[in-house]
C-alpha cells in the first residue's frame, strides 16, 4: 500500500487527481490494482452539547449535537459519548465504507438524524478489538465547529499495487514510488531531514564482530535518553493507512522509516544487550523465543544476532523477546543492515514468518539508503523521542560499491524495442528517470542509480524502461519470424500420453480437475503414508489443501455426473499430487461405476471388481510389466475389506485397486490408482515369443479351500511347476456355497507346445504334478477327487 499524502511530502502531486495519477502510472509500467479513496462526503466537526440516557435501553444515548449550521438530534451507543467533547457527525446522505448510508431513523421511538463515528467507521484506521473498545473519536479542542473533518485528518487516499516479480521493492516504499511518480510527471524528488542536532562527542563504545558472508553490510549507532510516549499523530495516521499497528514513538519511527526508505531497521535495548554485537550463523538446531512470544527452531545457517550470552534477534526478520523496546527503555542500538536475500526468503517461509521487514530483506537492498535511514531515524528519535544522539558509529561494509555503467548507442535501442527514436527522446527519457549519462560521439555511457537494483547494466533494462516511459503505444506491431520444427513429447510425458491413448481404447474418458481440494478430502484418502500441505492463503475453503491422491477428484466428478442422472461412468485422470512440502509426482487413476458397454437392449457388462483389475493388468502388460506384477490383499480404511488389493511390482507398491467402502459410497464404485514415477521407471528388456502353431491343450482344475484364503500364493505354484509348456492360467468359476465355511474355486490350464503338438502323457504328468504340488503346499483338496 501506498499513502498518497505521504508520498506528497517528496514530491508535489497536489493537482493531479489520484484516479488519473493511477492511470499514468499503470500506463507507464507499474500495475495499480486499486485506488482507495477514503474521502467521505457529509463529515463534520460536531460538538455534543447534551447527553441523556434513552428512555427505553440500557446502552444508547440520545444526544443533541451542535454542527455550527444546526443543531441534530442523534442516538449513539458509544460508552466514551458524553456532553462537552468534540465529535466525528456523518451527516444524512453521507456514504461510509461498504455502502452503509446514513438516513434520518427512529431508533427505539426517538428520531436520530445522523451519526457519531469512530475512526474505524469512517475507514482511516483498523477495526480490531482495542479500537473497538476506545469507541467514537474525541477530537482536539483545535478542531473547529462545523468544520470538514478532512481539514484536519488527512484522507488517506491509498494506492494498491500489483508489483511485477522481476521488479524489485523501490516500488514497495514512499521514496521509492516517488521517484516513479517524479519519472512520469517531470518533477524532482525531495529527500526528508536527516539532519540532527542534539548531539553527543562520546564513543559508541559498541563491538562488532561479523562471522558471516551473509551479512554484507551492518551499521549500528547509540541513541541515549529517549522517552517512550504515544507518536505524533500524523505517524500514527500514516501508518494506521497501509495496515501498521501504533505501538509507541520508538517503535512506529522504526517502520515509518521503514516504508520511507524501504529499509528494515532494528531497535534494541542498550542497558539490556551490552557493548557487543556478533552476526551469526546458527551452527546446529537452535530454540529461541521471538517479539510474538513464539517459540521457533533455528536451523543450522539461519542468520542471527547475538551478545556475549544469548540470540537477541533473528536476523531480518524479528528480535527476541528480551531485547525489545519497552516503557523503561532510555537508551537504544539502531541496527541498519543488508543480509543475503535468500537465505531471509528461506527461513521466514520455513518458519512461516512473514513480516514487512523479511518481504524487503528478500528482495535485496540498496546500502546508500540502508545509511541514510539510520540518519533519518536518529533525526526523527531527536525530535519525537527527545534523544540525543551519540555522533559515532560501527560500520562493517563488504558491499560492492562499483557504479553500474551501460554503453549504447540510439541504434541499439531502436533494435531493441522495434522503433525509430532519436537522441533528443532518449535523453529526455533518461532525465525522467534520474539515470546519469553522458553522450561521447555515438555513444552513450549511463550509470544507473543504486536504488533501481531491479536494472542491470545491459541495454535490455535500459531500453525497457525508456520504453515504458516513451509509450507502449508507440510501438508497432509485427508478427515474429520463426522456424517451424515438428513437437513430438519426450521423456516421462510421451508415456503419459500413451497411457492416456491407451485407457481411451479401454472405454475410460479423461477428466482434469483441481489440484487444490478440500482438506476432509485429503484425510478421508490417505493411504501411503504421505503428508498434506494447507494454503497459508486460500481462496476459498474448498481449495485449501494440495491433494495427494486423485481418488477424491474422481468421486467429485462421480458425484456431479451421478446427480444429473448418468448411470455408467468410466473415467481416468493423469495428473501431478503432492505428497510433501519437496515432492510433486504423478499418479495414473480411473473410477469406474455401472455398465462397461452395452451389447443390445437387454445385454450388458457389468462392472465389478475383476473388469477393473483387467483394465489394469492390460496397461502394465502394454507398459511392458508382463510378469513383474502381482495383486496382494490390502487394508485401506477407504476400501472394500474384501474387494481391495494393493498392486506390487519388483517387489514395491505401485498402485492400488478395488471398490469404494460402502460405508462412504451406497453405489458399487470401483477405482485403481497407480504411481506414475514407477510405471515410467525402465522396464527389463521384453522377450518376445512367436505365435503357437500347434493345437493347445486345456485342463480344468478346482480346489476346495477356505473361504478368506488367497488364490495368488496357488497361482505362483501351479507357473513353477507347469514347466515351459504351460502358457496360460485363468480362474473360471469361483463356487462359495460349500458347507464349513470352504469354497471352489477352479482353474482353467492351457499347454502349448513351441516345436511340436504336444501327447495327453506329456500333459497329463505335469498336470498331476501339478495338483500334488497344490495340495501338499497349500493344504487345499482337489474336489471330486
Amino acid at each position: 500500500m501506498i499513502n498518497l499524502d505521504w508520498v506528497n511530502d517528496y514530491i508535489d502531486i497536489s493537482e493531479y487527481n489520484s484516479f488519473e495519477l493511477a492511470k499514468m502510472i499503470t500506463e507507464a509500467g507499474i500495475n495499480i490494482e486499486n485506488v482507495i479513496d477514503n474521502k467521505i462526503d457529509n463529515l463534520v466537526i460536531g460538538k455534543v452539547i447534551s447527553c441523556k440516557n434513552h428512555p427505553d435501553s440500557d446502552h444508547l444515548h440520545i444526544c443533541k449535537v451542535d454542527i455550527k449550521d444546526e443543531v441534530l438530534d442523534i442516538v449513539c451507543g458509544a460508552n466514551n459519548v458524553r456532553e462537552g467533547i468534540k465529535v466525528v457527525v456523518a451527516k444524512v446522505g453521507a456514504v461510509l465504507p461498504g455502502g452503509f448510508l446514513i438516513k434520518s431513523s427512529t431508533i427505539r421511538g426517538v428520531k436520530s438524524n445522523g451519526m457519531i463515528c469512530a475512526l474505524f467507521e469512517l475507514g482511516l484506521e483498523e477495526k480490531t478489538e482495542e479500537n473497538y473498545n476506545k469507541g467514537i473519536y474525541e477530537a482536539d479542542d483545535s478542531y473547529e465547529i462545523g468544520e470538514d473533518l478532512y481539514k484536519y485528518i488527512p484522507s488517506n487516499t491509498l494506492y494498491e499495487l500489483d508489483i511485477h516479480k522481476h521488479r524489485n521493492n523501490d516500488c514497495l516504499y514512499h521514496i521509492g514510488f516517488a521517484y516513479e511518480i517524479g519519472a512520469i510527471i517531470k518533477k524532482n524528488v525531495l529527500l526528508p531531514n536527516i539532519l540532527y542536532k542534539n548531539k553527543s562527542d562520546e564513543k559508541i563504545n559498541i563491538k562488532l564482530d561479523v562471522n558471516t558472508k551473509k551479512c554484507s553490510y551492518y551499521k549500528t549507532m547509540r541513541v541515549k535518553d529517549v522517552k517512550i510516549k504515544e507518536s505524533p499523530k500524523f505517524i500514527k495516521e500514516r501508518l494506521n493507512s497501509v495496515g501498521i499497528k501504533s505501538i509507541n514513538n520508538v517503535v512506529d519511527i522504526s517502520n515509518y522509516v521503514m516504508l520511507e526508505f524501504g529499509q528494515p531497521l532494528h531497535f534494541y535495548d542498550a542497558d539490556i544487550i551490552g557493548n557487543h554485537l556478533i552476526v551469526d550463523e546458527v551452527g546446529f538446531d537452535t530454540k529461541v523465543r521471538l517479539l510474538d512470544e513464539e517459540e521457533y527452531i533455528l536451523k543450522k545457517g539461519d542468520i542471527v544476532i547475538k551478545n556475549d550470552k544469548d540470540i537477541i534477534a533473528l536476523a531480518g526478520i524479528m528480535g527476541s523477546l528480551s531485547s525489545g523496546i519497552n516503557d523503561n527503555t532510555k537508551n537504544i542500538i539502531i541496527e541498519s543492515a543488508i543480509f543475503e536475500p535468500f537465505s531471509i526468503r528461506n527461513t521466514s517461509n520455513r518458519l512461516n514468518l512473514k513480516s514487512e521487514a523479511s518481504i524487503r530483506f528478500s528482495k535485496g537492498l540498496n546500502y546508500e539508503y540502508t545509511n541514510l535511514a539510520c540518519q533519518r531515524c536518529c533525526y526523527l528519535l531527536e525530535k519525537y523521542a527527545d534523544a540525543t544522539i551519540v555522533d559515532d558509529y560501527i560500520l562493517h561494509d563488504e558491499e560492492n560499491h562499483d557504479e553500474k555503467k551501460v554503453e549504447f548507442t540510439s541504434g541499439d535501442i531502436e533494435k531493441l524495442l522495434g522503433i525509430k527514436i532519436n537522441d533528443n527522446d532518449i535523453e529526455t527519457e533518461l532525465k525522467r528517470l534520474d539515470f546519469k549519462f553522458e553522450k561521447i560521439k555515438d555513444k552513450y555511457k549511463c550509470i544507473i542509480p543504486k536504488r533501481r537494483l531491479d536494472i542491470d547494466n545491459n541495454i535490455n533494462d535500459i531500453a525497457e524502461e525508456i520504453g515504458r516511459l516513451y509509450g507502449y503505444n508507440k510501438l508497432e506491431s509485427s508478427l515474429p519470424k520463426i522456424e517451424n520444427r515438428c513437437g513430438v513429447y519426450k521423456n516421462n510425458l510421451f508415456i503419459y500420453k500413451n497411457i492416456s491413448k491407451r485407457l481411451r481404447s479401454l472405454g475410460l474418458n479423461e477428466v482434469k480437475t483441481y489440484s487444490l481440494t478440500k482438506e476432509e478430502n485429503v484425510k478421508n484418502y490417505l493411504y501411503d503414508e504421505d503428508e498434506y500441505i494447507n494454503l497459508p492463503n486460500p481462496m476459498s475453503i474448498d481449495k485449501k489443501t494440495l491433494r495427494v491422491s486423485l481418488i477424491p477428484s474422481l468421486l467429485e466428478v462421480y458425484n456431479y455426473n451421478n446427480k444429473r442422472n448418468i448411470n455408467d461412468i468410466l473415467i481416468y485422470e493423469i495428473s501431478k499430487v503432492y505428497p510433501n512440502k519437496t515432492k510433486e509426482k504423478y499418479k495414473i487413476s480411473g473410477l469406474l461405476k455401472g455398465n462397461y458397454n452395452i451389447n443390445t437392449w437387454n445385454n450388458s457388462n457389468k462392472i465389478d471388481f475383476y473388469l477393473v483389475k483387467g483394465i489394469v493388468e492390460d496397461l502394465l502388460k502394454y507398459l511392458g510389466f508382463t510378469n513383474r506384477y502381482s495383486f496382494k490383499r490390502c487394508n485401506i480404511s477407504f476400501l472394500h475389506p474384501g474387494i481391495s488389493a494393493e498392486i506390487i511390482s519388483d517387489g514395491k507398491s505401485i498402485g492400488i485397486i478395488g471398490k469404494i467402502h460402502p460405508k462412504i459410497e451406497k453405489d458399487d464404485i470401483y477405482i485403481f490408482e497407480l504411481d506414475g514415477d514407477s510405471l515410467c521407471k525402465k522396464s527389463s528388456k521384453i522377450k518376445y515369443i512367436e505365435a503357437y502353431k500347434y493345437p493347445s491343450i486345456i485342463k480344468d482344475m478346482a480346489f476346495i479351500m477356505d473361504k478368506d484364503m488367497d488364490c495368488d500364493g496357488i497361482i505362483k505354484t501351479i507357473k513353477k511347476n507347469g514347466t515351459k509348456i504351460l502358457t496360460d492360467i485363468e480362474i473360471f468359476d469361483v463356487y462359495n456355497n460349500l458347507d464349513n465355511n470352504k469354497k471352489s474355486v477352479a482353474f482353467k490350464l492351457i499347454f502349448n507346445g513351441l516345436d511340436k503338438t504336444l501327447t495327453d502323457k506329456e500333459v497329463l504328468d505335469i498336470f498331476n504334478r501339478i495338483i500334488r504340488k497344490v495340495e501338499d503346499e497349500h493344504k487345499i483338496i482337489l474336489r471330486d477327487k
